[in-house]
């Protein structure tokens, strides 16, 4: 466990979320899934360093700048073109993307000991740049805290046997992972979540959580652990980001030293602040103090 203030290395991709719904034009979001978790964990107050790909263009102009306004550091490799995804929400304001986007992140050293690292999503599992990120990873390892949320986007994930080895590779590089239980039906289908949680537990991580959309969430431990969190009832204004606020929270909760029902209560507390309003908008440190304080 790191301490509240020790500094965290967010590894992964940046993305433009192209907004789109029937009858509204087009709106533009920072996002991407590590790029929030690195935006969530600033928003609570924890140093965070974002190492990624950005282009030169307006959408990499607003991601960056939307970054740094909640104090991440941006560690960016140039790339030809911003990434980008168009959403498309239902009338629950459930998300569903189409990607246009490459990963390829150079090896990279660090000039400083990172006390956490955190991966997931595309730049955990496409190549060329899935490479130098674990290559990173496991030269940290047993220095640093390593987390991992594999958000898997099938649309990217390749053949499934072939994605399912990349990702409990990375869980078993890691101390602490967190998933969906969407995450978990596309690479298991018809397995139960608790099901999964126990193997990956097996595979060497300290703590899983599982994400389960309005159900909340659970959390097992390696020492017999388990906890479980009531979904928040909000007015659902989309789900873009929702996850990646869960993780930030549940990541610097634990850091705090919160215990794991606490964990989970302030991650879903995070999550239900994000979806209830527009694009990945986790809480500031107040905004989720006094979320909690009004849930008593």
């Amino acid at each position: 466990m790191t301490s509240p203030d020790s500094h965290v290395l967010v590894i992964g991709e940046c993305v433009a979320d192209v907004v789109r719904t029937d009858g509204a034009p087009d709106t533009v979001h920072p996002g991407g899934s590590p790029a929030n978790v690195a935006y969530g964990l600033a928003r609570l107050g924890r140093p965070a360093t974002l190492l990624t790909q950005l282009g030169d263009d307006a959408n990499g102009r607003l991601i960056r700048a939307h970054l740094e306004s909640a104090g991440v550091v941006v560690r960016a490799a140039g790339v030809a073109r911003t990434p980008s995804a168009v959403v498309r929400l239902d009338g629950q304001g459930r998300a569903r993307y189409t990607f246009d986007i490459g990963w390829t992140l150079p090896p990279t050293e660090l000039a400083e000991a990172p006390g956490a690292i955190h991966l997931g999503s595309i730049g955990a599992v496409t190549d060329p740049g899935a490479a130098a990120v674990l290559a990173l990873v496991e030269r940290w390892r047993g220095r640093a805290q390593i987390s991992y949320d594999p958000n898997v986007r099938p649309a990217l994930m390749g053949e499934r046997a072939q994605a399912v080895r990349r990702v409990e590779r990375c869980v078993a590089l890691s101390d602490v992972v967190k998933a969906s239980d969407e995450d978990l039906a596309w690479l298991y289908p018809g397995e139960e979540a608790d099901t999964v949680a126990r193997r990956w537990l097996a595979l060497g991580p300290a703590v899983v959580a599982v994400t389960l959309g309005a159900d909340g969430a659970f959390a097992l431990t390696a020492e017999g652990g388990h906890a479980r969190a009531a979904a928040v009832p909000v007015p659902v204004a989309d789900t873009v980001g929702a996850g990646d606020s869960f993780t930030a929270a549940f990541l610097h909760a634990r850091a705090a030293g919160a215990d794991l029902a606490g964990c989970l209560t302030q991650a879903v507390t995070a999550a239900a602040l994000t979806v209830s309003r527009p694009g990945a908008n986790p809480p500031s440190t107040a905004e989720l103090t006094a979320a909690l304080t009004q849930a008593g």
